[in-house]
């Protein structure tokens, strides 16, 4: 049970999400769980670098005649804007602004979408459009494991900024759930690094 102690602007902590032992022990136990996700990630690379361009036969398409780098940039874009709008959700979490912080943490949600409507219309036209499915080759399976498990990452990332804007609505921001509001910002930052690794890795050096 938590109390939820009454604030202003003039009396809002200038670091919330810090201000309790809870959450210092949430940050505490994030750099842990993102220091796993790290791991992972880095196997998914190294084995879509192992198998990049690993086809049955010579005739089989490879990463030039595949990615789209426009469609890639856009994507790009898109989540690095979604980055700097969370940016503005949390300085605005900061200065006790609750129903700025929604609306920035709802842009970013909007732009998340976006992202990920881009991410399956990429999907639909490799498999459909190019025949270039999951069990196409070791390569395509290695690039749709690396890209969509990003993509899961998107959507769980997307679940929990939208489970703490319904959830909160109505409560206002407090020392309890400042620190989770910052985490999942956090965690959305941490989503669009690995994607810049992403556009760089594969679609940029599968350009060469």
């Amino acid at each position: 049970m938590h109390v939820e102690e009454q604030f202003t602007p003039k009396t809002w902590p200038e670091s919330p999400e810090r201000a309790t032992l809870e959450g210092k022990n949430k940050f505490l136990g994030f750099w842990f769980f993102l220091g796993g996700e790290t791991v992972l990630f880095a196997s998914l690379f190294a084995t879509y670098l192992a198998l990049k361009d690993k086809v049955p036969n010579k005739d089989s398409l490879i990463s030039t005649d595949i990615f789209d780098l426009k469609l890639a940039f856009i994507m790009t874009m898109i989540l690095l804007t979604s980055s700097i709008t969370s940016v503005y959700a949390i300085y605005h979490m900061k200065n006790f602004h609750f129903k700025k912080m929604q609306a920035w943490l709802f842009i970013t949600v909007v732009l998340g979408l976006a992202f990920l409507a881009c991410e399956i219309y990429e999907f639909w036209h490799y498999t459909h459009g190019l025949d270039f499915g999951y069990t196409t080759s070791a390569f395509s399976s290695a690039f749709y494991t690396l890209v969509g498990f990003h993509g899961g990452h998107v959507v769980f990332g997307l679940g929990w900024m939208i489970a703490l804007m319904v959830r909160n609505a109505n409560r206002g921001l407090s020392l309890y759930n400042a620190p989770k509001f910052y985490l999942a910002s956090l965690y959305w930052h941490f989503i669009d690094v690995v994607w810049v690794f992403i556009f760089t890795v594969v679609y940029l050096m599968g350009m060469v």
